[in-house]
């Protein structure tokens, strides 16, 4: 997309758009937080708009008025000024003292050229059937189960990948974006001293995979997932790419079976389906393991305090879209120590990921 590079001179629709700077003042009485934490769809949506309209990809490092940056996203100039102006009270953009807007360390990761970006997640999280499953909250939680088959007629990823194309491919962009972000900081963390296979279990395309294996060479690994997953796995894992000549991709359902055999298997955000689903699929680890092999499971947590608004926003939705959860701490060692597996020591991983470290009896 274009980026906006203004001229020296100020055009009258600018002109007419210059206002005061607009700051956010004090912490708000309860009464006014109350309201605007209802009003939390106006935010939603103003960062689904900027995200869809490429407002941060538009603006480049120098101030822009909204006039300008209209030309480019193809808008109204005083709408998109009213759009930025609730965005910066989040401090997504800031507002100059002559009215043009600038980046914020956030606003940048709506840029689809950011190394961070979190341009689809953002797009994810806001995707037209979010509007209509969220207000039957209430309903989840009085029968603790799905609502989306009663308010589409189909289940979740059926409704997905037969109804909301668009949508699929905005969640797969969303997965992508996440995993290749977290893969590095795997890689870092985990200490592959004495391991010579890795398997990676409901990993994906194989971004975790792929980094393990590219800080280790003498590691050879197996990618299983699902038959329509692992056919768009890495390209370095494929056939012709560099890794492909130490790498298994084996299709499949970990909730049925795992008929790998490995030093260390890797579950990263995959336990957040129904309690049974989960507990088979860790049962199948143990069968499939041999005695000491290790166990690495990497979820994110609600009871992790500088992430819980994000992780308890997540375990909401996945109520509302499968009755599932995310876990705690404690539900989590009470899975993998009721399938058998001896639990270690807990790491971070990131701001918002932590690492289980297990081992087969």
């Amino acid at each position: 997309m274009t980026t906006v590079s203004p001229t020296p001179e100020t055009t009258p629709a600018a002109t007419s758009l210059a206002a005061p700077h607009v700051s956010v003042g004090q912490t708000p009485p309860p009464s006014m937080r109350l309201r605007e934490l209802a009003f939390g769809a106006a935010c939603a949506a103003a960062v689904r708009a900027a995200a869809r309209m490429g407002v941060a990809d538009a603006l480049g490092e120098t101030p822009a008025s909204a006039a300008e940056l209209a030309l480019v996203v193809d808008a109204e100039p005083v709408p998109l000024q009213r759009l930025l102006r609730a965005l910066c009270c989040y401090g997504i953009f800031s507002e100059t003292p002559d009215g043009k807007f600038v980046h914020s360390e956030m606003s940048r990761l709506l840029r689809e050229d950011d190394p961070n970006s979190l341009r689809y997640i953002a797009l994810w999280c806001t995707e037209p059937w979010t509007w209509e499953v969220w207000p039957h909250l209430d309903d989840a939680v009085r029968s603790g189960s799905s609502v989306f088959p009663e308010t589409f007629g189909k289940g979740f990823f059926e409704y997905l990948h037969q109804d909301a194309g668009e949508s699929a491919q905005v969640f797969n962009r969303a997965m992508t974006t996440s995993s290749v972000q977290s893969a590095q900081d795997v890689a870092d963390l985990l200490d592959l001293t004495g391991v010579t296979t890795v398997v990676d279990i409901g990993g994906g395309q194989g971004h975790v995979l792929a980094s393990l294996l590219e800080k280790h060479p003498s590691v050879h690994g197996t990618l299983l997932d699902l038959p329509g997953v692992v056919a768009r796995a890495d390209a370095r894992l494929r056939d012709g790419g560099r890794l492909a000549d130490r790498v298994r991709i084996v299709p499949g359902d970990c909730r049925e079976d795992i008929p790998v055999e490995a030093d260390l298997y890797i579950i990263k955000n995959i336990l957040e389906w129904d309690d049974e689903s989960t507990r088979r699929t860790l049962r199948n680890v143990v069968s499939a393991a041999r005695s000491g092999a290790r166990v690495v499971i990497i979820e994110n947590l609600v009871d992790d305090s500088p992430s819980m608004r994000f992780t308890t926003a997540m375990d909401l939705l996945l109520l509302l879209n499968v009755g599932g959860a995310k876990h705690t701490r404690e539900s989590l060692v009470g899975r993998m120590s009721d399938a058998g597996l001896q639990v270690g020591e807990i790491h971070p991983v990131n701001a918002y990921l932590h690492a289980f470290e297990c081992v087969v009896p």
